[in-house]
């Protein structure tokens, strides 16, 4: 009998050996044919599409939290994975078992190999996890889908489905050589996603990308609801593990908002998913503009808005883990996905507001493809010392690469090189250990004053959740078929190429 754990692995490793996404011209050619074969599966239910620069996995879980609430079986696609690719699709809230990804896999291999010999290139790994979730969604089935894009939008392989609400989180630069070297060029790319009689919840935007969007509306028709306008955070306040929030829908005003996440970004975010969910739900209102024209915000087919202890429920139990992730106490370890200027900047800012640390360590591995001197120099201010490192990507940036990038702005005495993450990780704890004992010895705050911060991309959060907390935020047993498992000369062995 095959060992699960080993089949998914090798699964894995399959689907994976594909190439990226990115390696030949953008097409939805090949996706198209693959969910033809398969039988239109992304047409049978309906779509709420996510994309954006950042925030896009915490608004697509904090949407599908909502859903739930309501009592709606959803499926969720986010990407990329943290820990195992069976993360990405999730029924209910749940990870697909190891068990039924391999049966998933198996079902669709002979469909894949089919458009694979009709098409020019191979569908790529991407390609091939998004047919299989359209499959995994129409055989639940589920009620609703919250599909988070890969990269850009107008190209991704998710965007054959056509989304009845089109959420555009905050436009940034990143992924320049594939979606543009402006805020314009990337804003057409992600504006892709808004189709035809649909409606678009749009996130605070640069004025240039607001625009695109906008336009984009207006030529097929779309119904537009803006943050800061239509919907938005009218108060946050700092709490123990979170924040309260009192937020602006489409229709109602939600006070007592419990949510157990950090950062005036995840503010924001909430309020893109509540706006979302209402307008899934059929909240609409029509505006009158100045001219006398008038707007219909929301598709038009409820009066209602949400109930305030389903919004409250819903929002209390939303999770997103490797966004700002303590991963262990004493010292404290936090792991975030952060890997663009943008991104960090929002970490460093969350991190200062929500916590109190005299000190903090960084833990710092990078793609090599990224703007990488935005992202230290963001970091900078926050952190006392910087141990730069590698994680398990064949596109990390080499380990001495990224130090003399830190030296330039940290300064020689600040930058530690460890080449390995788990031991990069071990020298930070004994740094902050070393800078806790100075501080109870002088003037400072004492033990706990000092926290260790795993960050730089997704990669590297997911890599240190898998040493330090490998189930705690995923919902995956220890033996279900992570990557990279039990390989004592590197714990680390294995990745796939990410697309965000």
């Amino acid at each position: 009998m095959v060992n699960i754990v080993d089949r998914l692995r090798a699964v894995e490793l399959e689907i994976g050996s594909r190439r990226a996404e990115h390696q030949i011209d953008p097409t939805l050619d090949r996706v198209a044919a693959l969910v033809n074969v398969l039988g239109d599966p992304h047409r049978a239910y309906p779509v709420i599409h996510v994309t954006g620069t950042n925030g896009k996995t915490s608004t697509t879980r904090m949407i599908e939290s909502l859903l739930r609430e309501r009592g709606l079986r959803t499926g969720r696609f986010t990407s990329p994975h943290l820990v195992s690719m069976r993360e990405r699709i999730t029924v209910d809230g749940e990870p697909l078992s190891a068990e039924r990804f391999v049966e998933l896999y198996e079902e669709v291999l002979p469909y894949v190999s089919l458009v694979d010999a009709s098409q020019p290139a191979r569908l790529s790994f991407f390609e091939v996890l998004t047919g299989m979730m359209f499959a995994a969604f129409a055989d639940a089935p589920v009620d609703v889908a919250v599909i988070e894009v890969g990269m850009g939008g107008r190209w991704d392989a998710t965007n054959v489905a056509d989304g009845a609400v089109a959420v555009i989180m905050p436009i940034a630069m990143d992924h320049m050589q594939w979606l543009g070297d402006t805020i314009e060029a990337i804003a057409t790319e992600k504006a892709g996603i808004v189709k035809p009689g649909a409606t678009v919840v749009l996130a605070q935007q640069q004025v240039a990308a607001a625009e695109i969007v906008l336009q984009r509306a207006v030529s097929v028709g779309a119904a537009v609801a803006r943050e800061g306008f239509e919907f938005g955070v009218l108060s946050r306040e700092v709490a123990i593990g979170g924040q309260q929030l009192v937020l602006k829908g489409l229709r109602d005003t939600y006070g007592e908002i419990y949510l157990p996440l950090f950062g005036a970004h995840q503010a924001s975010n909430a309020a893109c998913a509540l706006a979302a969910v209402e307008a899934f739900a059929g909240v609409s209102e029509t505006a009158v503009n100045e001219d006398g024209s008038t707007i219909t915000l929301g598709p038009g087919l409820s009066a209602d808005g949400l109930g305030p202890d389903l919004v409250r429920a819903g929002f209390a139990r939303a999770t997103s883990p490797g966004r700002l992730d303590i991963l262990r106490r004493s010292p404290t370890v936090i792991a975030d996905a952060g890997h663009n200027p943008a991104g960090v900047a929002a970490t460093v800012e969350a991190l200062t507001e929500s916590f109190s640390f005299d000190r903090i360590i960084g833990v710092v591995a990078v793609a090599e493809d990224k703007d990488v001197e935005g992202v230290l120099n963001e970091l900078e201010p926050a952190l006392s010392d910087i141990v730069v490192t590698t994680n398990s990507s064949p596109r990390t940036m080499p380990v001495e690469e990224l130090a003399e990038l830190a030296r330039d702005i940290f300064g020689e005495d600040r930058v530690h090189v460890v080449p390995r993450l788990d031991n990069a990780i071990e020298a930070a704890v004994a740094l902050a250990d070393e800078a806790d004992a100075d501080l109870a010895g002088g003037e400072g705050g004492g033990p706990g004053g000092v926290a260790v911060l795993v960050t730089g991309s997704v990669v590297t959060a997911g890599d240190a959740q898998l040493l330090l907390a490998p189930a705690s935020a995923v919902g995956l047993s220890a033996n279900s078929g992570y990557r990279n498992q039990g390989d004592q000369e590197n714990p680390l062995l294995f990745d796939v190429p990410d697309e965000t």
